[in-house]
């Protein structure tokens, strides 16, 4: 799966698990838990499938890395995640815009210009600044911040694949 595939997919994923935690803003944390272990290692998959084709950044990589071991540990042990849950996505959302800002440095000499992807980690480092600051906002407000998240974070994601493959004519 070529790069804009890639990007695309995750945006994607990540729209169709914003609309599920938005239209069932009710879900208990132990489902949020699940939503959040799912999202993390199907992104993961993305990444890491990215990072490791060809010629790629060791910072996706480990970026897909984290993500698959994040949603591994949120699905294993869903009791005593929950405890932690909105730490741990905290954590996973601020770490994830870190990289993606790594990343969106490397990607500006390929594409003049192009900031989506730096767009896309200042928008995780802020979500994971808010739950920070917010943690005992309840399930409800995490449900939705999460919902909302993930589906703008889908559409600059599919917006940057668009982009990068009509840049490189894939």
């Amino acid at each position: 799966m070529g790069e804009p595939s890639s990007l695309m997919t995750r945006g994607l994923i990540g729209i169709g698990l914003g609309l599920v935690a938005i239209v069932w803003p009710g879900i208990t944390i132990a489902v949020l838990v699940s939503l959040f272990g799912v999202f993390a290692i199907l992104d993961g998959v993305s990444i890491l499938a990215y990072g490791v084709a060809g010629e790629r950044s060791w910072t996706s990589a480990l970026h897909g890395a984290i993500g698959i071991f994040l949603g591994v540990v949120a699905l294993a042990w869903p009791g005593a995640t929950a405890i932690v849950l909105v730490m741990l996505i905290a954590a996973w959302s601020i770490a994830m815009g870190l990289l993606e800002i790594v990343d969106a440095v490397r990607l500006r000499q390929a594409i003049l210009g192009e900031s989506l992807q730096g767009l896309n980690g200042v928008m995780s480092l802020l979500f994971g600044g808010l739950v920070f600051a917010f943690p005992g906002a309840g399930a409800f407000a995490l449900a939705m911040l999460f919902g909302l998240y993930a589906i703008v974070s889908g559409v600059v994601l599919v917006t940057l694949g668009l982009r990068l493959r009509s840049e490189i004519g894939a």
